[in-house]
């Protein structure tokens, strides 16, 4: 399994698609769309509706998540939108602004 990392000076608009994992440090705008998970980083800035299997969240997202395993907000990580998935973690520290659909 392959992994893509964007960089914390790396800004990219528009739509991210693929069947491997995605690491960000930097800024998306857009779409991001992939199969195997998303890692959002404390330094990264999302602006973007994310779908994936798991999608683990320490920095800022402000869109629609959607995951078919799990939506994990650690604590620090900020996440402005809907979620839709069947395991959902918020830890203590996390912030969420949004609503939670877990039906399968």
């Amino acid at each position: 399994m392959a992994e893509t990392i964007i960089g914390n000076n790396i800004a990219i608009e528009g739509e991210i698609t693929g069947s491997d994992s995605l690491t960000i440090f930097g800024v998306v705008r857009g779409r991001i769309h992939v199969k195997e998970s998303v890692v959002v980083t404390t330094s990264a800035r999302v602006e973007a509706d994310v779908e994936s299997a798991s999608i683990d969240i320490a920095g800022h997202v402000h869109g629609n998540v959607t995951a078919t395993d799990k939506v994990e907000i650690k604590s620090g990580g900020k996440l402005v939108g809907d979620v839709k998935a069947p395991r959902i973690l918020i830890a203590d520290g996390a912030s969420f602004k949004g609503n939670i659909n877990m039906q399968g």
